[in-house]
């Protein structure tokens, strides 16, 4: 199997796994379950639930990845309807069609986006109950990758940018915490699930991995508001500028941008050869978020 079927088989592994682990849209009150079902069914290349996949698949065991992968997607879009918001970045896209609030209501968005964000939780302490230690470690990876410290204030970071002064030090905070963070989370959460469990020196390895996979990834996606479109990105561009983001490319330029996206992924590719294990498809998919297209 070449790696672009490798990744369409996660997708509808994930897809399945969605409708699997969370509640039927007929469940009342049926508009709100409609809404999360709307965002967390919109598609997408579902990067985050793949990596957990791949690092889960580095070294497999018993346990069934897949409720950890949908917990993963429903905070991942829990983000992304709040993002959306008129009072955050105001964006009517999102994957190519109206955002939730566009779609239903800016109330019942942010009500749905609280409800993803708390079934998360509740579904990893439910699908490993039986494995009371793993569970722990995969709540654990979780919350700490979208707390205060993490997700969360990187977003408050990232909204003061815009107001704020535009320092390589807070990019490096929005960067580290906005976007690598979940990756971070993905990768230390899918190795938990592995034969290797909770192995520090391999978690150290993941939780670097996601690291520089994560800030890679950013900076991609800095360089490709500035030079791709819409259609292309299923969701509006160019309103990093608009709105005066604090980005990649903005402080440091194209040219350098890319070059330390390179050198990032090229730390993250290395991480994966040590590790070993079933490792291709991981070191694969690293790569690939360096050289996307959308």
């Amino acid at each position: 199997m070449n790696f672009s079927e490798k990744m369409c088989e996660c997708a509808e592994r994930v897809e399945k796994a969605i409708l699997q682990w969370t509640p039927p849209e007929t469940a009342r009150p049926a508009e709100l379950h409609r809404a999360m079902r709307y965002s967390l069914c919109a598609g997408g290349k579902r990067i985050r639930p793949a990596l957990l996949l791949a690092a889960a698949e580095t070294f497999p065991s018993a346990l069934d990845p897949l409720p950890a992968c949908v917990a993963l997607e429903c905070l991942h879009t829990y983000t992304l309807i709040h993002d959306d918001l008129p009072c955050m970045d105001n964006s009517d896209l999102r994957r190519g069609r109206p955002s939730c609030h566009k779609q239903f209501r800016e109330d019942l968005a942010l009500l749905a986006g609280d409800a993803l964000l708390t079934h998360a939780f509740a579904l990893l302490a439910e699908a490993y109950a039986g494995t009371p230690e793993i569970a722990v470690g995969l709540i654990r990876d979780l919350a700490d990758a979208a707390g205060s410290r993490r997700l969360i204030g990187g977003q408050v970071e990232d909204t003061i940018g815009e107001r704020g002064e535009l320092t390589p030090e807070r990019l490096d905070f929005i960067h580290e915490n906005k976007t690598a963070a979940l990756l971070e989370a993905a990768l230390t959460m899918g190795f938990r699930l592995g034969a290797c469990g909770g192995n520090a020196e391999l978690l150290k390895k993941a939780h670097e991995i996601g690291h520089c996979t994560g800030i890679a990834f950013q900076i991609v996606d800095d360089l490709l508001d500035l030079t791709s479109d819409a259609e292309t990105m299923g969701k509006p561009v160019h309103a990093d500028a608009d709105n005066r983001k604090l980005t990649y490319p903005g402080l440091h330029g194209m040219e350098n941008s890319r070059k330390h996206a390179n050198e990032l992924t090229a730390r993250a590719v290395a991480l994966c050869e040590e590790i070993g294990g079933n490792n291709a498809f991981l070191t694969e998919l690293v790569r690939a978020l360096a050289t996307r297209k959308s």
